[in-house]
Parts: structure tokens; C-alpha cells; sequence
């Protein structure tokens, strides 16, 4: 039963994407832009963390 609510919900997931992707390019663009942002920011953020360990956590 979790299996198909699983598939259900990335059934449905793509189904949304798909649907803002062809109304509103645009937008689509936006929220792309916003996640690679995101991802940019936590790798930043880890590399960091890390230079902060190897240099003895001061």
C-alpha cells in the first residue's frame, strides 16, 4: 500500500511540474533558479564548515 501512495505522489509531482513548466515558463525559470541558488548555498556553506574543521575548529 506504501508503494502506490508512493508512486501516486511522484505521479502526481511530475504531473505539477509539467503543468507549471507549459502555463508559466517563466516562473518555471524562477523556481529552477531559486533551487540551484539553494543547492549553491549549502555547498558554500558545508566547504566552509569543513576549511573550519581542518583548521583545528577555531
Amino acid at each position: 500500500m506504501a508503494v502506490n501512495a508512493k508512486k501516486i505522489a511522484v505521479y502526481v509531482l511530475v504531473v505539477f511540474i509539467l503543468y507549471v513548466i507549459i502555463t508559466d515558463p517563466a516562473k518555471a525559470a524562477d523556481y529552477v533558479q531559486i533551487g540551484f541558488e539553494g543547492i549553491s548555498d549549502a555547498a558554500k556553506a558545508i566547504g566552509e564548515f569543513m576549511s573550519w574543521i581542518a583548521g583545528g575548529a577555531k
